[in-house]
C-alpha cells in the first residue's frame, strides 16, 4: 500500500510531510523528538500533527494485514479472481473491506445454508428473475424426501434470497447512509429498576437523533444499560427503509416479486438491521470515546503543566479529624527531612500545642511555604493556620489530593518510604506536587487524578495511549534535570522507557551527578540512537558546557561554538550578552541539516536558557465564612478554582468538600460548543450559587453575572 498519499489525504498534510514523518517513526524517532529536532525534514509539523500521522500509520498497515488475510483466505476456498484481489487491495476503508469479505467468511449454518444443500438455490434464483407466472408449481420440482411440500420449497428458496439481500455490499451502503442521516437513539427506563436507576433518570424516557447525541449522554446511557437499567435501541423508519431496498430488486408487480418483497423485510428485521444497529452502537460509543479521551487528555495536560512553585523548601499537611493532621517537612528537591502529627481540630482541639510544634518546625527547617491537602478538615486546618503569626512571608496553598492515597499505597511509594505510612506518604505527595506538580504527578495511574468524564467506560487501551502521549509530551515539553529526575520521570523521556532510566537511576548512585551529556553514553545499553532521542530534553544545571542546561541538541553545539567564534567570545559569554547574539545573522549558519526553524530555536534557548515554559502558581482566597455545604445560601457569589473540564459543564471548587457544577449554558452569556473554549483547568473564578440540593448534596453555579 502506497502509505504516504493515503494518511496526507486523512490527516490534511503534504505527501512529502507524510512520507518524511513515516520515514522517522520507522527510524524508532520519537514524536517529542520529530517535533523538536526534526522541523525541517517534516516541514514544521508540530506534536498534534505528528502524532496523527502516528495514528493513521498505524492503522493503515493493520488495515494491510486485514487485506492479506482475507485474500488468502478466499483464495484457499479457489474463489479469487483477478477483479475481486483488485477490488480488495484497492479498498481503503475497513468496514467497506468486511462487506467484500462477508459472503466468503465462514460462519455458522444458516438457514439459507440448509435450503442450498436441500437443492433450493435454482428457486431461489427464479424467483429472483421474477418471470415465472407460478412459482408454487415451479417449485413442486424441489420437492423430495427432505422439502415435503410447495411452501416449505418456497420458504428455504426466501431463505436464501434473504442472504444474498444481506449481503449486498450496495444495500448494506444504502441502511448506512440511511442510519447516519435519520438513526434515532431511543432509551427506556427497565420497569422496576426506576429507584435503583435514580442516578439515570435523565435518560428514563429518552429519543434524540442519533448524530446529535452527546459523548456524555452516550457514554452514560451505555452504563445504564451495562448496569441493568437501561433498554436501549438505535433506529430508522422499517417501512421507509425496506421499500428503499426493495427498489434495487422489484422488476415487477408479479408474484414472484412480492415474494422478494417478502424476503427483503424479513432480510432487514432479521439481518440487516441488527447487524447496522450493533454497528452504530459501537461507532457512535468509539465517537463518544475519542471526544471523552481527548477532552480527559487536554485536563491532564493542563493539569501536569500546573505552575511549579519552584525552589522551596515545604512544609505539607494532609488534613484530618480523629486522626490528626499528618504533616511533613521537605528540603528544596522534596525529600523529606522530618514527618509528625498535630491535632488542631475537633475531637481533640490542641490549639496551643499544634501552633507550638509548627512554629518549631518551620524555624527548624528553614520553611517557606505551607501546602494544605484539601481533604477532610481542610478549612477548620487552614482557619488554624492563618490564626498563627509567623517571623517570616508564609504562603498557604490548598492543594488537590486527588490520587494521593492512590500513589501511597503504591509500590512505588513503598520502595521510596518503605518505613512510612500510607498518611506519610500523602502528605509528601500533597508537598511535592506543589514543588512540581509534573515530577509528582507522573508517579500516579492518570485516570485516578480526577480530571475527566466516564474515564472508567471509555475504550481503555485508546485512554492508555493518550494519556501516555500528553504526559510524554509535557515531560519532554518541560525537560528534566538528569541529576535530580526520578525513574518514573526519566521514563517518559524520549527514547528511554523504563529499563533506561532505570540504568541511567543506578548509574548515577553508583558514580555520582553526571558532569555533562556526552557521560551517558557511559549508561549500559544507552547507545547512540537512544543518545540522540534523549539528550535534547535531558537538563545538567552545573555542566562545564552551558549548552548542557539547554533545549539545544549536542548535534547543534557545533554550531553554537562557531556562533561564539564569529563573534570572539565562549558560549556563556555569547548567552550572557544580548548584544552579541542580536549581531547574528542565522542564515550564515543554514547546512544541509540545519535549516532556519532549528536555528530559530536554538536562538530562542540561547536567549532564555533552561527556560520553563510553565508559568508561576497563584492562591485563591476562598470566602472565610463558608467552611461547609451547611453554610452556602443561593444567590451569593463566591471564589472558585476549576477542578475538573467536562462536556456539560465544569467543576468548581469554592473551599468546602462538595465541588460545584457550572452547566455549560452557565459559563458565559453566547452560545458555547464546549466549556475548553473559553475556560481552563485550575482558573480562578467567581461563581454565583444558583440552586442547593441538600440531600443529593449538589450545587449548581452560574458564572453570568458574576462581576
Amino acid at each position: 500500500m502506497e502509505y504516504a498519499s493515503l494518511i496526507a489525504e486523512e490527516t490534511g498534510i503534504s505527501r512529502q510531510q507524510a512520507e518524511a514523518t513515516i520515514k522517522l517513526l520507522d527510524e524508532g524517532a520519537s514524536i517529542p523528538f520529530i517535533s523538536r529536532y526534526r522541523k525541517e525534514r517534516t516541514q514544521g509539523l508540530d506534536e498534534v500533527q505528528i502524532q496523527a500521522v502516528s495514528i493513521c500509520y498505524e492503522k493503515a498497515k493493520e488495515l494491510e494485514k486485514r487485506k492479506n488475510f482475507i485474500i488468502d483466505i478466499i483464495a484457499q476456498q479457489g474463489k479469487l479472481t483477478d477483479e475481486l484481489r483488485k477490488k480488495i487491495e484497492d479498498c481503503r476503508n475497513g468496514t467497506i473491506l468486511e462487506d467484500i469479505y462477508l459472503p466468503y467468511k465462514q460462519k455458522k449454518s444458516t438457514k439459507a445454508d440448509v435450503a442450498r444443500k436441500n437443492g433450493l438455490e435454482p428457486l431461489a434464483k427464479i424467483i429472483m428473475a421474477q418471470n415465472a407466472t407460478d412459482i408454487y408449481h415451479a417449485a413442486s420440482r424441489f420437492i423430495n424426501s427432505t422439502i415435503t411440500d410447495q411452501n416449505m420449497a418456497v420458504d428455504g428458496a426466501l431463505n436464501i434470497i434473504e442472504e444474498w439481500i444481506a449481503e449486498n455490499t450496495g444495500v448494506r451502503e444504502l441502511v448506512r447512509k440511511t442510519f447516519f442521516h435519520e438513526a434515532v437513539l431511543n432509551c427506556k427506563v427497565i420497569k422496576g429498576k426506576e429507584t435503583d436507576a435514580a442516578n439515570f433518570q435523565n435518560y428514563f424516557d429518552f429519543s434524540t437523533p442519533l448524530k446529535r447525541c452527546k459523548s456524555h449522554q452516550i457514554l452514560a446511557i451505555r452504563r445504564g444499560k451495562d448496569e441493568g437499567f437501561l433498554r436501549t435501541s438505535i433506529d430508522i423508519d422499517p417501512d421507509k427503509i425496506t421499500e428503499k431496498i426493495s427498489h434495487r430488486f422489484l422488476k415487477n408487480k408479479s408474484e414472484s416479486a412480492l415474494l422478494v418483497k417478502k424476503a427483503v423485510v424479513n432480510s432487514y428485521k432479521r439481518y440487516i438491521k441488527p447487524l447496522i444497529e450493533n454497528e452504530f452502537a459501537a461507532s457512535s460509543k468509539t465517537a463518544a470515546d475519542d471526544q471523552a479521551i481527548a477532552l480527559f487528555a487536554d485536563n491532564a495536560r493542563q493539569l501536569l503543566f500546573a505552575p511549579p512553585l519552584g525552589k522551596k523548601r515545604i512544609l505539607a499537611i494532609d488534613p484530618g479529624y480523629r486522626t490528626g493532621c499528618k504533616l511533613v517537612c521537605l528540603d528544596e528537591q522534596g525529600n523529606l527531612l522530618h514527618n509528625d502529627t498535630i491535632y488542631p481540630t475537633p475531637p481533640r482541639k490542641e490549639i496551643s500545642l499544634s501552633a507550638k510544634k509548627l512554629h518549631n518546625l518551620i524555624e527548624a527547617y528553614k520553611i517557606d511555604t505551607i501546602a494544605l491537602g484539601n481533604g477532610t478538615a481542610c478549612r477548620e486546618t487552614e482557619d488554624f493556620l492563618k490564626s498563627l503569626y509567623y517571623n517570616r512571608d508564609i504562603h498557604i496553598y490548598i492543594v488537590s489530593e486527588d490520587g494521593a492515597s492512590v500513589y501511597s499505597a503504591s509500590k512505588l511509594a513503598r520502595e521510596e518510604f518503605p518505613d512510612k505510612d500510607v498518611t506519610v506518604r500523602g502528605a509528601i505527595s500533597i508537598g511535592r506536587r506543589l514543588l512540581d506538580p509534573l515530577a509528582e504527578l507522573v508517579k500516579i495511574d492518570p485516570k485516578s487524578i480526577g480530571v475527566g468524564q466516564y474515564q472508567h467506560d471509555v475504550d481503555q487501551t485508546k485512554l492508555k495511549q493518550a494519556l501516555e502521549f500528553t504526559v510524554e509530551s509535557c515531560v519532554n515539553k518541560v525537560g528534566v534535570n538528569l541529576n535530580t529526575a526520578s525513574k518514573e520521570l526519566l521514563t517518559y523521556i524520549s527514547g528511554l522507557g523504563v529499563q533506561l532510566a532505570q540504568n541511567i537511576v543506578e548509574y548515577r548512585a553508583a558514580n555520582g551527578n553526571f558532569k555533562n551529556r556526552k557521560e551517558l553514553l557511559n549508561v549500559p545499553r544507552l547507545g547512540n540512537k537512544a543518545f540522540e532521542q534523549c539528550a535534547g530534553f535531558l537538563r545538567i544545571p552545573d555542566s562545564e558546557n552551558p549548552l548542557d542546561n539547554t533545549a539545544v541538541h549536542p548535534e547543534n553545539y557545533k554550531t553554537v561554538e562557531k556562533m561564539a567564534s564569529d563573534c570572539g567570545c565562549s558560549i556563556n559569554e555569547l548567552i550572557n550578552d544580548k548584544a552579541k547574539r542580536a549581531d547574528i545573522d542565522i542564515n550564515r549558519y543554514v547546512t544541509d541539516n540545519t535549516g532556519i526553524p532549528t536555528l530559530t530555536d536554538i536562538m530562542e534557548e540561547l536567549d532564555k536558557p533552561g527556560r520553563d515554559p510553565r508559568t508561576t502558581t497563584g492562591i485563591v482566597n476562598f470566602d472565610s465564612n463558608i467552611k461547609s455545604f451547611n453554610d452556602l445560601r443561593e444567590g451569593i457569589i463566591v471564589n472558585g478554582i476549576i477542578t475538573n473540564i467536562t462536556q456539560f459543564g465544569v467543576f468548581v471548587d469554592i473551599g468546602i468538600k462538595e465541588n460545584g457544577l457550572v452547566h455549560i449554558s452557565e459559563i458565559c452569556n453566547h452560545f458555547i460548543s464546549s466549556p475548553a473554549d473559553v475556560v481552563k483547568l485550575h482558573q480562578h473564578v467567581k461563581v454565583k450559587i444558583k440552586n442547593i440540593d441538600t440531600q443529593r448534596r449538589r450545587l449548581s453555579l452560574s458564572m453570568k453575572e458574576t462581576n
